[in-house]
């Protein structure tokens, strides 16, 4: 139930299984829920041994692995002793909580030891610099989980962009959310999540539509965040409300490179069924992508192309497209495509470099919205 594990992305199908001929090593750091969908996607590959896990939480991983039916696993208590002892590991999956993932993939890429980076990419720009110049210096394979990348309606936004219908791109309207869907766990505090909305679906919105334009560099960013549902008992269960300490809610006015705005809206809770739907406006056409009841990874309905054929108004239907059953779901499609980058020393499904850009923009917000004005935002020309 990898996908179903993630908001039922896609009915689940079976990948299709691989065999090299070589068996890749790959342990787990953190063994909370986002790995139940690692672990089901890694056995269903036949070229991927899964030998150990970490976790702070003792008994945490030995329990998951006796969860899941997986024997031979050798277990740690942090991700540094794990690292420390196994000398032959090919892979990691990096599924702790947001504050930490960080230090453990660019402790992981030290190593010589590739990495599949669960969403968000980290909580600050400083941190998504560090992890890009860790990646460089290691030669080693990173990957950022963003799964609906490998949807296909995903890849005809990008495709009705390249194809030069829309002209020249100059203002983006985006986001998403739910009118109740705030999650728990270690997703609504400051210590273990850094960011709420922004980070758990915010990243997913952005990468939508700035994929689809080549990943600008962000220039400025005016933000705004709010919290005034999920510390509501009202909204909330009192236990979840009490600790909940991040935002529920964001906004933003995004200046990109080439003249590009990018107009930014998410929410895990709010009092309407959508902040509104994805719209890429260009000089030639627009094309309007219709949101989701929940955030899901997809689009939530046949897109629009707004243009103009022979001098008159036009507007024409993009029908959903169906994901090939053969490659399985998006999330096993996320996992394979990281280990063929790490078995055939290939380039990154989903490259650091472009979500740095991603994570620039979430922590922007946070930063303009506490000071209540526009910042610029900084990132180094070359990493």
């Amino acid at each position: 139930m990898a996908d179903d594990v993630l908001a039922q992305f896609t009915p689940e199908a079976q990948a299709v299984k691989q065999s090299t001929g070589k068996k890749l090593k790959v342990g787990i750091i953190g063994t909370g829920w986002i790995a139940e969908s690692h672990i089901q996607s890694y056995k269903r590959m036949e070229d991927v041994e899964v030998v150990a896990a970490a976790d702070l939480i003792p008994g945490k991983a030995e329990a998951f692995m006796k969860q899941w039916g997986v024997d031979g696993v050798r277990f740690y208590p942090d991700h540094l002793a794990m690292l420390e002892a196994e000398k032959d590991l090919d892979a990691v999956s990096v599924c702790t909580y947001n504050t930490t993932h960080a230090v453990c993939t660019i402790d992981a890429l030290n190593r010589g030891v590739s990495v599949l980076l669960e969403k968000p990419m980290c909580v600050t720009t400083q941190e998504a610099i560090d992890i890009c110049r860790a990646e460089k210096a290691s030669g080693k394979v990173l990957s950022i989980g963003f799964q609906p990348r490998f949807d296909v309606n995903m890849q005809m936004i990008k495709k009705i962009v390249n194809s030069g219908e829309l002209g020249d791109i100059y203002y983006i309207q985006t986001g998403g959310g739910r009118r109740r869907g705030i999650p728990n766990s270690t997703f609504i505090e400051q210590k273990t999540a850094g960011i709420g909305a922004l980070g758990d679906i915010g990243c997913y919105s952005l990468d939508v539509v700035l994929n689809a334009i080549g990943y600008p560099k962000p220039l400025t960013v005016s933000g705004y965040t709010s919290a005034f549902f999920g510390p509501n008992p009202l909204y909330n269960n009192p236990a979840d409300a009490a600790r909940f300490d991040v935002d529920d809610f964001a906004a933003a006015f995004v200046r990109l490179e080439g003249g590009i705005i990018l107009d930014f809206r998410i929410a895990w809770a709010m009092h309407v069924d959508t902040p509104g739907d994805s719209i890429l406006f260009g000089t030639k056409g627009a094309l309007r992508i219709p949101s989701t009841d929940c955030w899901n990874g997809s689009v939530g309905g046949a897109m629009t192309l707004y243009h103009d054929v022979a001098g008159e108004r036009a507007e024409t239907q993009i029908p959903i497209l169906q994901n090939d059953p053969k490659k399985g779901g998006l999330f096993d499609q996320k996992i394979r495509s990281f280990l063929d980058a790490v078995l055939e020393g290939g380039t990154s499904p989903v490259p650091a470099r472009q979500i740095l850009h991603n994570q620039a923009i979430l922590d922007g917000i946070l930063q303009s919205s506490k000071q209540g004005r526009e910042i610029t935002i900084d990132l180094p020309d070359e990493i």
